[in-house]
């Protein structure tokens, strides 16, 4: 047997993984409790004989895997004990209370956070991702190593995620980079999250990961040498100074080039600060001596210079970072922190454990809880919101770059990169907000969807007779905190106003299904949505989407699909006006559908669709009588086809077209996105798309040269039902200001 094949077999060996995990927990972590942990160890092999990995090795290996990364953050010994049993609930006939029975309560609730809600059927992808994120957090938010262990669970899967099929490989791949990752940058995690973020982009952009790492492997000799070179330099003076230090130096991680790569529209030999060295020191004082330091034995870049330590990030992320220019002209970063602060930006909220709490600890140290109040915050400021808003909002609050404002009191606020001064507002009050007439910024008066900058003083200016926030608003608000106080007080104060609105978007989104609000009225077709958002009658859903807090679509579509499995049910869907029953009739009496159209009169005739408007099924359309190219299908609201009717010479080529009962095929259709030009915007559309597997045809963008960039998407859809569904998620992609279909008048 070769050397590789015996180091595949000893890998895939539970047995031998599990004596590995032992000897590191005996030399890491002395005071833990091995019996226990080999007896859950036995349960977790016992509860998963039988299941494999893809990778042919017993599923076991996954749960030991687990268990020895939590080590390697340093948790303590019911984290360890939790992540060989985090799978059982979700795979295996065992349950809460058996957990609970033998490793106490705190394991079994641990265990039952992680566990996904694979029991509960949901009307979407999007419904199911919402609400194990939910529960996700709610555990969290009880106890934070929940999200440690599923962030271990998840990064184990990434390593081996070359034995999947490649289209899991994207979904998981995406869906790491959009939640964990993020949640890892959150809790300040930096290893995890680069390991992550490295191993999503290797199957999301095989070709660009590929062409980084090969480039840099070309490259690695000739950046050794300078790496050595600076640090050698730097710990020379350091040592001659009498500072106590220790000097790292590395390559940075594979996506953050490759982020500033498609940001600067550079490739990797226009990027010169590939490097980064971290100086780390025994206090505050030594960090700031080090920094004037270095900046005397290098020329510092202007602006480049960041203060983490007296401002910290919201994950407790400490150091000072400056960029500076070697001798050789190569621009390379500087980060200055102190032991704690390394551990800490290493290891995150898991530092609490691994150099303070030491082992047996519990779950948060007592004047910890206030670290992890964003965590319930969050939970509280979605709790009204729907899906599609829940995930929107969270990626903002919880992921986005951040921006730090001060109060006209010095006070540091901090908020997601784009708020405005009503994100500022509503972070202070709800009463702020409400309240708000005006606001300033550096002193001069601004307009409410003037965007924060770091270092911005804002002062609101608040009125008693304010009346109140505008719905303008929603669309300046950036952070979701700010989005849900306001959507919360129009559903308090203006509840006739919002019954209106909402019946009147919500009849027009039934009458774009075929539907009418007497469909609305069905008690079966509506039930689901009652209980689901605790509704009481039909009017709290008028209501709900008239704030904002539902969606009218999503409601629509939850009344067609009830409606659909009633088979002894006709509804306004299944019929259509006599006139075009009479004229279907006729148009199948004379001819078979041609590509899922039917041409009244006229038999087989040959059928082309306009490119000017790329109708759709779904779409009110007309045929127009073309010299030798059979009929066009035109949408009745193309801009061309209106030209055409208002030409006499025209009038007798119009006919009468409809959509037959049945339609398989998929059909082309094209939109245009327009949006504020921002670095990253691309890879968002096509994140977006892919997300939601969009068959997209062809993608395409330009800049106006307006500060305002032109995204043309050509894709494949079903109906205008999937259309609209695709264009409203666009829509919601932050800096999109609106999404129209070509030809629209």
């Amino acid at each position: 047997m070769d050397k590789q094949q015996e180091k595949k077999n000893t890998l895939l060996d539970p047995d031998k993984m599990f004596q590995d995990l032992t000897n590191k927990i005996k030399e890491n972590c002395p005071g833990m409790n091995l019996e226990r942990i080999k007896a859950a160890y036995e349960m977790a092999r016992s509860a998963h004989e039988g299941q494999l990995r893809k990778d042919g090795s017993p599923y076991v290996t996954h749960c030991v895997a687990a268990a020895d990364i939590t080590v390697d953050m340093g948790l303590d010994e019911d984290s360890v004990v939790s992540a060989l049993l985090h799978d059982v609930i979700e795979d295996t006939s065992l349950t809460h209370a058996d957990i609970a029975k033998q490793f106490g309560d705190a394991v079994a609730d641990i265990v039952e956070g992680v566990t996904k809600l694979t029991r509960v059927q949901y009307t979407s992808k999007e419904d199911e991702q919402m609400e194990n994120l939910r529960k996700m957090l709610m555990a969290m938010s009880k106890d934070i190593r929940v999200i440690l262990i599923k962030i271990a669970d998840r990064l184990h899967n990434m390593r081996t995620m070359a034995y999947q099929s490649p289209e899991k490989q994207r979904s998981k791949s995406l869906e790491t980079m959009e939640i964990y990752a993020p949640i890892a940058h959150r809790l300040g995690m930096q290893r995890a999250k680069w390991e992550l973020e490295d191993l999503s982009l290797q199957y999301l952009d095989p070709a660009g990961y590929r062409e980084i790492t090969s480039s840099l492997e070309k490259k690695m000799d000739e950046l050794e040498r300078f790496m050595d070179s600076v640090k050698e330099k730097i710990q020379t003076r350091l040592d001659a100074e009498g500072v106590k230090s220790t000097i790292y130096c590395r390559i940075k991680h594979v996506y953050s080039i490759y982020r500033k790569m498609y940001a600067q529209k550079l490739d990797i030999d226009g990027i010169f600060d590939l490097c980064a060295f971290r100086v780390i020191v025994d206090n505050i004082p030594d960090c700031y001596n080090v920094l004037g330091i270095i900046h005397d034995m290098f020329n510092p870049v202007p602006g480049r210079f960041k203060d983490y330590i007296s401002t910290p990030k919201p994950n407790m992320y400490q150091s000072v970072h400056t960029t500076v220019i070697g001798s050789e002209g190569i621009p390379f970063e500087v980060q200055i922190r102190t032991w704690e602060m390394h551990y800490t930006a290493e290891y995150g909220i898991a530092a609490h454990w691994k150099y303070k709490m030491g082992s047996g600890a519990s779950a948060v140290r007592e004047g910890d809880e206030d670290k992890f109040a964003w965590v319930r915050r969050l939970l509280e400021n979605q709790q009204e919101s729907d899906a599609q808003d829940f995930l929107h909002n969270l990626k903002i609050d919880m992921f986005a770059d951040e921006v730090f404002v001060f109060s006209p009191k010095g006070d540091v606020i901090n908020l997601p990169a784009g708020a405005t001064p009503i994100d500022f507002a509503y972070n202070i009050h709800s009463d702020v907000g409400n309240s708000m007439v005006g606001a300033k910024v550096n002193s001069r008066i601004v307009t409410y969807d003037h965007v924060l900058q770091n270092g911005d003083i804002v002062e609101i200016r608040t009125s008693k007779n304010a009346p109140g926030p505008s719905r303008d608003w929603l669309n300046y608000a950036k952070s979701g905190s700010a989005r849900t106080k306001i959507k919360q007080w129009f559903k308090k104060e203006r509840r006739e106003e919002n019954v209106i609105r909402g019946r009147e978007m919500l009849e027009a989104e039934l009458k774009h299904n075929g539907l009418t609000l007497d469909d609305a009225q069905d008690t079966e077709a509506i039930a689901p949505i009652l209980k689901r958002f605790s509704f009481s009658n039909l009017e709290d859903i008028y209501a709900a989407i008239g704030y904002g807090g539902i969606t009218a679509t999503r409601v629509a579509n939850r009344i067609r699909d009830e409606l659909r499995a009633k088979p002894d049910k006709k509804t306004a869907l299944d019929k259509v006006s006599e006139a075009a029953e009479r004229r279907e009739t006729n148009a199948k009496k004379t001819g078979k559908p041609v590509h899922g159209i039917l041409v009244e009169g006229l038999s087989n005739c040959l059928v082309k669709f306009s490119r000017c408007c790329t109708p759709v099924p779904g779409d009110d359309i007309i045929g127009f009588i073309t010299r030798g190219q059979g009929v066009s299908i035109h949408r009745r609201d193309c801009t061309n086809c209106i030209q055409l009717m208002n030409q006499p010479e025209n009038q007798g080529r119009w006919v009468h077209v409809s959509w037959a009962d049945s339609i398989t095929d998929s059909y082309v259709t094209t939109i245009t996105i327009v949006s504020k030009d921002r670095s990253g915007l691309v890879l968002d559309i096509a994140s977006m798309l892919n997300s939601i597997n969009a068959k997209v045809r062809s993608l395409t963008a330009r800049d106006t040269g307006a500060g305002l960039a032109l995204t043309t998407v050509s894709l494949e859809v079903k109906g205008s039902g999937e259309l609209k569904y695709i264009m409203g998620r666009l829509a919601a992609i932050p800096g999109v200001s609106s999404v129209v279909r070509n030809g629209n008048k």
